[in-house]
Protein backbone atom coordinates (compact mmCIF):
# COMPACT_ATOMS: atom_id res chain seq x y z
CA UNK A 1 0.00 0.00 0.00
CA UNK A 2 1.36 3.23 -0.42
CA UNK A 3 -0.04 6.47 0.89
CA UNK A 4 -1.68 9.32 -1.49
CA UNK A 5 -2.68 11.80 1.02
CA UNK A 6 -2.00 12.64 4.88
CA UNK A 7 -5.44 15.58 5.76
CA UNK A 8 -7.32 16.55 7.98
CA UNK A 9 -10.09 18.12 5.99
CA UNK A 10 -12.62 15.31 5.96
CA UNK A 11 -14.36 17.03 2.52
CA UNK A 12 -11.33 16.81 0.53
CA UNK A 13 -10.64 12.83 1.98
CA UNK A 14 -14.65 12.25 0.65
CA UNK A 15 -13.96 14.65 -2.74
CA UNK A 16 -10.73 12.00 -3.47
CA UNK A 17 -12.90 8.94 -2.41
CA UNK A 18 -15.00 10.33 -5.06
CA UNK A 19 -12.40 10.15 -7.39
CA UNK A 20 -10.62 6.99 -6.72
CA UNK A 21 -14.36 5.31 -7.19
CA UNK A 22 -14.57 6.84 -10.44
CA UNK A 23 -11.57 5.20 -11.49
CA UNK A 24 -12.74 2.33 -10.04
CA UNK A 25 -9.39 2.01 -8.24
CA UNK A 26 -9.76 0.64 -4.49
CA UNK A 27 -8.57 2.66 -1.24
CA UNK A 28 -8.49 2.86 2.25
CA UNK A 29 -8.54 5.31 4.44
CA UNK A 30 -7.38 4.80 7.66
CA UNK A 31 -7.23 7.01 11.02
CA UNK A 32 -11.00 8.54 10.05
CA UNK A 33 -11.98 6.59 13.35
CA UNK A 34 -9.49 8.78 15.77
CA UNK A 35 -12.29 11.26 16.40
CA UNK A 36 -13.54 9.01 19.09
CA UNK A 37 -9.97 9.12 20.88
CA UNK A 38 -9.21 12.78 20.00
CA UNK A 39 -12.57 14.49 21.04
CA UNK A 40 -13.70 15.33 17.43
CA UNK A 41 -11.01 17.82 16.79
CA UNK A 42 -10.01 16.83 14.08
CA UNK A 43 -6.48 17.04 15.08
CA UNK A 44 -5.40 13.70 13.74
CA UNK A 45 -4.88 13.46 9.91
CA UNK A 46 -6.76 10.94 7.84
CA UNK A 47 -4.26 8.65 5.12
CA UNK A 48 -5.43 7.63 2.16
CA UNK A 49 -3.65 4.61 0.96
CA UNK A 50 -3.64 3.06 -2.70
CA UNK A 51 -2.51 -0.50 -3.33
CA UNK A 52 0.89 -0.41 -4.80
CA UNK A 53 0.41 -1.37 -8.67
CA UNK A 54 -2.85 1.84 -8.36
CA UNK A 55 -0.07 4.22 -7.29
CA UNK A 56 0.81 5.97 -10.45
CA UNK A 57 -3.06 6.26 -11.66
CA UNK A 58 -4.30 7.32 -8.39
CA UNK A 59 -1.32 10.17 -8.51
CA UNK A 60 -1.53 11.15 -12.44
CA UNK A 61 -5.46 11.18 -11.50
CA UNK A 62 -5.31 13.37 -8.38
CA UNK A 63 -2.97 16.15 -10.50
CA UNK A 64 -5.63 16.11 -13.35
CA UNK A 65 -7.93 16.76 -10.89
CA UNK A 66 -6.07 19.62 -9.39
CA UNK A 67 -4.97 18.35 -6.32
CA UNK A 68 -1.66 17.16 -6.81
CA UNK A 69 -0.35 20.01 -4.28
CA UNK A 70 -1.88 17.51 -1.60
CA UNK A 71 -0.19 14.09 -2.31
CA UNK A 72 2.43 13.20 -0.56
CA UNK A 73 6.02 12.57 -1.70
CA UNK A 74 5.98 9.13 -3.67
CA UNK A 75 8.42 6.71 -2.23
CA UNK A 76 7.79 4.49 -5.04
CA UNK A 77 11.37 4.39 -5.84
CA UNK A 78 12.96 2.36 -3.31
Amino acid sequence: MRELVRTNDVVLVSAIGALLDGADLHYLVLDQNMSVIEGSLGVLPRRILVHDEDNAEARQLLIEAGLGHELRPDDSGR
